[in-house]
């Protein structure tokens, strides 16, 4: 479903014409018919109007609907709770007790390089002898602290984030059967164990 797609069928589910909608967020009728048919985009002001507006989230809107979807919920944590051990392991422990009766498969995820980094990588290789990776090490870096996990319960798929300040939790839109797939720039692996 394209984002103009969506646009018109939340705006129907919320009962608003394009007329009222362009009113609440002081464009004219023509720039919402306009989205509506993928003939122009919202800006990101206007799509923060969309989204308080039409309670969906800015990510709804602008994913190709392949994965993304539903609920996105963020709740702080405080890791010192959870007494001695690693961070891993007390994150583990925070889903677990999160999700008490869900099969808990832990991620890797690792950061798609764009185009430019990809090109910046191999330049770096040619002039420097340098190994190859660098942007993917220096993502890998900023992102260590961070666990994914696969949540499963009932028909429900939740990707879940834990840092050590929060936790987001998202419902995927469609299953993922398989144990490795993308979402965004991120390619994730299930690990062959789970959250006991």
């Amino acid at each position: 479903m394209t984002l103009g797609e969506k646009i018109k069928e939340v705006r129907k589910q919320a009962g608003m014409s394009q007329e009222e909608l362009s009113g609440k967020l002081g464009v004219s009728r023509s720039a919402v018919a306009k989205w509506e048919c993928d003939k122009g985009i919202p800006d990101v002001d206007n799509l923060k109007m969309l989204s308080q507006l039409l309670d969906v989230s800015i990510d709804y809107l602008l994913d190709n609907g392949e994965t993304l979807d539903k609920a996105v919920i963020k709740e702080s944590i405080d890791l010192t709770k959870y007494g001695k051990g690693s961070s891993k392991t007390k994150k583990d422990r925070i889903i677990r007790e999160k999700h008490p009766e869900a099969v808990i498969h832990p991620l890797l995820a690792k950061t798609k390089l764009t185009k430019g980094e990809a090109a910046l990588d191999w330049g770096i290789v040619l002039v420097t002898d340098a190994p190859a990776g660098i942007p993917g090490l220096i993502h890998s870096f900023q992102n260590s602290g961070n666990r994914y996990y696969m949540v499963e319960q009932g028909e429900k798929q939740l990707l879940v984030l834990i840092t050590d300040e929060f936790m987001v939790s998202r419902e995927l839109a469609q299953k993922q059967h398989t144990n490795k797939f993308e979402i965004g720039n991120i390619q994730f692996t299930k690990c062959s164990y789970k959250v006991k």
